[in-house]
C-alpha cells in the first residue's frame, strides 16, 4: 500500500517558528515543490522523542541536519554558507552524491566560473581574500574529540598533528580550538604537551580569516576551514572524509606521504571548484532553478514529486 503524500518537517526551535512562518526561503521553497505535486506539509519540532516518533508516522519526513529516521526520510543541510543547500538520504557528507562525483574542470565555462567566484570571495570575505601572504605557517583548525580516531578519520587529531609536522619539517603549524567544541582537560593537557614537545606547534585564539590571509595552507581533519581557504586560494590536506576533497589533497584517497607531496605541487582551479560544487552540486536557494533542483533531489529519494 502507498504511503499518505504528507510531508512532516523535524526542526530545532528557531528554524521550526521561521518555517511556520514562511520566513525561511529554502524550506518555503521545498514546500512549493511538494504541495504542487499534491502532498500536504506539517511542521514539527525535531527532539529525540518526536524523532523516534516519526517512524510510525505515515508519509514522508525531512530533517534538519539529523539523520533521517526509517523509510521515506532525508535530510538538508546548508553547504558552508547560504543560500546553498544539499538534500540527502544521510548526514554523511562524505557518501554525499557530490562527494562521490568526479571533478571534470575542463567542463566548466571559466569566465563564468571566474565572475561567480569573484562574486562570492567578496560577499562572504570582502577584501580579505585579496590581501594574502604566506608567511610559513600550517594553519590546523582543531574539531572535537581530540584523541580519538572517528570511523571517517585516518587518524585522531591530535595524530594530524604529529604527522604534519614530522612530513612538513620547517613550517610552523598554528593549531586553533573549535568555539563550539567541549573539550576535556585531559585533551587540553595532551595538546599542551604535544606542543612542548614540538616547539615549532602553538596553540592559538585566532581569526579564521586571518589565519587563511597568512598561511602556507591548511591541514585538518575535515573543517570547513578548509573549504573556505578555496576562496583565498590556500590549499589544504584531508585527514578525514568529507565532501569538498576533490581538489584537496586527501590523505584518505592519496596517502599520508602522498598528500604532503602534492598540497603544494600544483595549484587548483578553485574557481571551476566552487561554480562546480556550488552552482552545479548544490542547490543555489537564491535562483530560479532551485525548485527543480529540489524536485530531482526528492526524486533522487524515491519521492512521488
Amino acid at each position: 500500500m502507498s504511503s499518505p503524500t504528507h510531508l512532516d518537517f523535524y526542526l530545532e526551535p528557531e528554524l521550526l517558528k521561521s518555517a511556520r512562518e514562511g520566513k525561511h526561503n529554502f524550506i518555503a521553497k521545498i514546500v512549493e515543490v511538494v504541495e504542487e505535486a499534491g502532498f500536504s506539509v506539517g511542521f514539527n519540532g525535531n527532539s529525540l522523542r518526536e524523532r523516534a516518533d516519526s517512524v510510525n508516522r505515515p508519509g514522508y519526513r525531512l530533517f534538519h541536519m539529523d539523520e533521517p529516521e526509517g523509510e521515506r526520510a532525508l535530510t538538508f543541510r546548508r553547504v558552508y554558507h547560504y543560500p546553498f543547500w544539499q538534500i540527502e538520504p544521510t548526514t554523511k557528507r562524505w557518501d554525499w552524491r557530490v562527494a562521490n562525483t568526479r571533478f571534470d574542470p575542463d567542463r566548466i565555462d571559466d569566465t563564468e566560473a571566474q565572475r561567480f567566484y569573484g562574486f562570492w570571495r567578496k560577499r562572504l570575505f570582502g577584501d580579505a581574500a585579496e590581501q594574502v601572504t604566506r608567511d610559513g605557517i600550517i594553519y590546523a583548525p582543531l574539531q572535537g574529540r581530540l584523541t580519538e580516531r572517528r570511523s571517517f578519520q585516518t587518524c585522531s587529531p591530535l595524530e594530524m598533528l604529529v604527522s604534519t609536522l614530522q612530513h612538513d619539517p620547517s613550517r610552523r603549524v598554528i593549531a586553533t580550538l573549535h568555539p563550539k567544541e567541549h573539550y576535556t582537560a585531559s585533551e587540553i593537557s595532551k595538546l599542551d604537551a604535544l606542543a612542548a614537545r614540538f616547539p615549532r606547534l602553538t596553540v592559538q585564539e585566532v581569526d579564521m580569516v586571518e589565519m587563511l590571509q597568512r598561511c602556507d595552507y591548511v591541514v585538518t581533519q575535515n573543517s570547513s576551514a578548509a573549504f573556505n581557504g578555496y576562496f583565498f586560494g590556500k590549499p589544504c590536506v584531508l585527514f578525514a572524509r568529507v565532501d569538498f576533497h576533490h581538489v584537496a589533497a586527501d590523505v584518505y584517497r592519496q596517502g599520508l606521504d602522498r598528500a604532503f607531496e602534492t598540497v603544494l605541487a600544483e595549484t587548483p582551479d578553485y574557481a571551476r571548484y566552487i561554480w562546480w560544487f556550488w552552482q552545479k552540486m548544490s542547490i543555489n536557494a537564491g535562483t530560479p532553478k532551485a525548485k527543480n533542483k529540489i524536485r530531482q533531489a526528492l526524486r533522487r529519494g524515491g519521492w512521488p514529486v
